[in-house]
């Protein structure tokens, strides 16, 4: 079998043991990507020729001494080009590494390429993008998710071994669920987003994207720790997860919240969830009924503040430091309206407009101020199921990836994509999705696992033993 089917874990046992060279896994990845890449189009940027000079000075006594990673595009990395899947970067290359492109680095990982994504993390499909669609390896008329979906599709189509992706408000765990792999929000402050270009700073959290639960485990232990240059990431010491790996679930407490479970939920959804919940209390958990009553609000609350915050973040997008630069404006008035005119894409423009609005004068004290108020209602919410239960298991996504087009004019239903994953951006836990089924069409179900803040150990060890217990991730997209 191709090396490029292999898991990061396995990968790194036949490195060690010199059965394989990491030359031999990009040649691999290579020929995948030859054969794969045209229909999917996962990735903005690759690095053929750097990859292979690094596979052979690679170092196989470090974490991820040789194993290749892609990137998400909107993570620094110097020398390289960074374009948030935007016109208005056209241009720019990074200046730094961000912290987690640094910790990949100093773990012996060699970076692979850079993954398509909804501009600047705006959207919940991958049709966002202005280098082009995304599409998802296991039926190319359908999404992937978003906005990690270049990610997403590039892990589950077998042409990258993992991934990082950033989740603002579900962009790791939603297209992570609709591709079927692994996708891991971990605690905010759990990683440093130092390099990571912002889009809503109090939201945005970085994590990967992998095949394995145990693969998702081993990033995070490299990529977490307190950073001097991120003032959000905790103190507390990195850590190693998921060190037991034969883990159980028995004694475990875990909390089923009423209002994830909506009418109208697509039924192959909901059944594939309803039999993960009946797995685990046979296996040895107790099942609780919970109440985070103010979910009906997190949508509204978030795209209040998220683009609150965008409107603050992207106004330094403005032609005159670095991208995209409109020619011959009259005044700086007019370059400063003609380049973020051409250079963002219609939901991006959305997004700012709506942000400016709530901030305005006479309007902050009705939504901005009101909004926080909530949040603060909805992280209560999850500190009080937490002395109720020790995990939260809910559908990732209400349904299986749609289809390509579906959605684009209609933003209301588009943001509806993200409605199981929201409120745990506005509350800071951390989140894991995994695969828990497939519908009568072969389309994959996620299943997510949510934890009180930094409580990355227990989802892992809940969802490995899940994992280890069925065959989903056994079945492969059609080739």
């Amino acid at each position: 079998m191709s090396l490029a089917y292999e898991t990061i874990a396995t990968l790194r046992r036949r490195l060690l043991s010199k059965e394989i060279h990491p030359r031999d896994i990009l040649k691999d990845l290579f020929t995948q990507i030859d054969a794969r890449e045209k229909t999917l189009h996962a990735y903005t940027y690759l690095h053929r020729e750097s990859a292979l000079a690094a596979a052979e000075k690679a170092d196989l006594s470090l974490p991820l001494g040789g194993i290749p990673i892609a990137l998400k595009d909107n993570l620094n990395t110097l020398g390289d080009p960074c374009t948030c899947a935007s016109k208005i970067l056209e241009g720019y290359k990074a200046p730094y590494d961000a912290t987690a492109v640094s910790l990949l680095r100093q773990a012996g990982s060699i970076l692979l390429g850079r993954t398509n994504m909804d501009e600047f993390a705006m959207g919940s499909s991958t049709e966002n993008s202005a280098l082009g669609l995304t599409r998802n390896p296991w039926d190319p008329t359908r999404i992937p998710g978003g906005s990690s979906g270049g990610s997403a599709a590039a892990v589950a189509g077998r042409i990258a071994l993992a991934a990082l992706g950033s989740d603002t408000g579900g962009s790791i765990r939603q297209p992570a669920a609709l591709c079927g792999c692994v996708g891991l929000k971990p605690t905010y402050g759990r990683v440093s987003r130092y390099g990571l270009v912002a889009f809503a700073s109090s939201l945005d959290q970085i994590g990967p994207l992998t095949r394995t639960v145990e693969d998702s485990a081993l990033l995070l232990s490299v990529l977490a720790g307190h950073d001097p240059r991120d003032n959000t990431t905790d103190l507390r010491p990195p850590e190693k997860f998921l060190t037991q790996k034969n883990g159980s679930v028995q004694g475990l407490r875990v909390g089923l919240p009423k209002e994830y479970f909506l009418p109208g939920m697509d039924s192959e959804t909901e059944s594939a969830i309803r039999s993960a919940a009946d797995w685990f209390k046979k296996n040895g958990a107790t099942l609780v009924d919970v109440s985070l009553p103010h979910t009906p609000t997190a949508i509204a609350v978030y795209y209040i503040l998220a683009t609150a915050e965008a409107s603050a973040n992207l106004a330094r997008f403005d032609g005159v430091r670095y991208g995209r630069r409109a020619t011959d404006a009259r005044d700086v008035l007019d370059l400063y309206h003609r380049t973020r005119s051409e250079g963002f894409g219609a939901e991006v423009k959305r997004r700012i407009i709506l942000g400016t609005f709530v901030l305005s004068q006479g309007y902050a004290d009705a939504y901005y101020r009101q909004a926080q108020k909530v949040r603060a209602l909805l992280r209560q919410d999850f500190e009080k199921a937490f002395t109720q239960c020790d995990l939260l298991l809910t559908p990732t996504s209400p349904e299986p990836a749609f289809p390509l087009g579906e959605r684009t004019q209609d933003p209301l239903k588009m943001y509806l994509a993200d409605v199981f994953t929201i409120s745990t951006n506005l509350a800071g836990n951390g989140a894991i999705s995994l695969p828990c089924g497939f519908t009568k069409s072969n389309l994959p179900i996620g299943l997510q696992l949510i934890g009180p803040r930094f409580g990355e150990e227990t989802i892992l060890r809940a969802a490995h033993a899940f994992e280890q217990s069925h065959d989903f991730l056994q079945r492969l997209p059609p080739s």
